[in-house]
């Protein structure tokens, strides 16, 4: 038997079944005209933040990290929580700008981005959290070319990263930002070409849920934020986005993060500020954090099979919508997410068998050697922490299979 990993709080069963905002799994399914589905939780979604506020000092803002869940009705749900937006391509500037969102509350990370992308920013007002010293100049052009001076931040690549994070993103050579030993000299550069100075961005991993590595972290970023503003002579910082980086628990044996301690150490910081801090506009970004658990992946069972003494269920949705889930998106050692049979929620599980998915490869599982509720065809799968990085991280045309179909309650 392999564990499954926590399912998060606030999931309760109604008539022997899962419900999401009051309604079962079934009508659920209903609703939205079969599986696989992807339901959203209004209330976790406000309940998260409403957290991280009650936790962090009342200074900081929140950045709602777009990557992690573009689609339209969760960014329109997210706008009125949080301050601001963060984006990672010209795609996704056009989603929050179909969503009603000002450009203005928004900050464009990512490196690559091409012309075309950058003179969008440019001209919506966006912020450039650019990473290249190259990128610097050809934001510069662009806005000398169309008359509009680009909003820049400048993307650092620190020295140091997040301890324990399950990406890193700074710290050695990186395709992302500028390497810190060379931010003052191009921070001078556009503030001497016209642009608008925008600050620092200072993202350092993600997934982390050691609270102690994370205000460890948030600590270095405010001392290497006021030597760079320092070094830039250009008066205080304007704004510091801290980066992110909060995980959540996957898999068994995973703790969720200390939000109060981390909230404890970031207020005793800020109580002590440097003055290039004093007034800067500070915020950390979080995608996963916000959206993952408010999110669940139904999908059913079509096929229940023997073989070699193993049980098989087989279900109608798979890694094409749920590729971390199935092992596929960076993992290491395969390990089980929080995986539930959602018309028996809550029942004893008395039965073991493996979760896989319609799609012809062996790498299509969504739970291995499980101990669950005896399942039936027709029954169906939950997965959890499905909020994030499922409905657009995943190969959804794999083997011509389409997308999930989605429902925000």
């Amino acid at each position: 038997m392999k564990p499954l990993g926590p399912i998060p709080a606030g999931y309760e069963p109604k008539d022997g079944e899962l419900a999401i905002g009051g309604r079962t799994a079934r009508e659920l399914v209903a609703e939205a005209g079969g599986t696989p589905v992807f339901v959203y939780s209004r209330s976790h979604l406000d309940r998260r933040v409403a957290e991280l506020r009650a936790a962090m000092p009342a200074r900081l803002a929140i950045h709602y990290a777009v990557k992690a869940n573009p689609w339209r009705p969760v960014l329109q749900h997210m706008a009125p929580l949080v301050e601001g937006f963060d984006i990672a391509s010209g795609g996704e500037l056009a989603m929050v700008v179909e969503a009603g969102i000002d450009p203005e509350l928004v900050s464009f990370a990512g490196p690559g981005k091409r012309d075309a992308e950058l003179e969008a920013a440019i001209a919506a007002g966006a912020t450039l959290n650019s990473e290249s010293e190259g990128e610097v100049r050809r934001a510069l052009a662009i806005g000398g070319r169309i008359g509009r001076p680009p909003r820049i931040a400048i993307r650092v690549n620190p020295d140091f990263e997040l301890r324990g994070s399950g990406m890193k993103m700074g710290g050695g050579a990186k395709p992302f930002g500028i390497d810190a030993a060379h931010v003052p000299a191009i921070a001078r550069e556009l503030i001497v070409a016209g642009a608008e100075w925008r600050g620092l961005h200072i993202y350092t991993g993600s997934q982390a849920l050691d609270a102690e590595a994370i205000a460890e972290t948030q600590g270095n970023v405010l001392d290497l934020a006021d030597r760079l503003a320092r070094e830039v002579d250009h008066g205080p910082l304007p704004k510091l986005n801290m980066g992110g980086g909060f995980g959540i628990p996957y898999f068994a044996g995973d703790d969720p993060v200390d939000l109060a301690l981390v909230g404890e150490k970031l207020a005793e910081r800020f109580a002590a500020l440097p003055g290039t801090l004093a007034d800067t506009d500070l915020c950390i970004e979080l995608g996963r954090y916000l959206v993952g658990e408010a999110g669940v992946y139904l999908c059913e069972i079509v096929d229940r099979k023997e073989s070699h003494g193993e049980t098989y269920l087989v279900t109608d949705g798979g890694l094409h919508h749920q590729l971390a889930a199935s092992g596929n998106f960076g993992t290491v050692v395969r390990r089980n997410y929080p995986v539930a049979i959602a018309t028996r929620f809550g029942a004893e599980a008395d039965d073991e068998a493996n979760v896989v998915g319609c799609l012809c490869t062996p790498l299509d599982r969504l739970a291995d050697k499980a101990r669950l509720p005896r399942a039936e065809v027709g029954d169906l799968v939950a997965v959890f922490c499905a909020g994030a990085y499922g409905a657009t991280a995943s190969p959804a045309m794999f083997l011509g299979q389409g997308p999930a179909r989605q429902l925000l309650v």
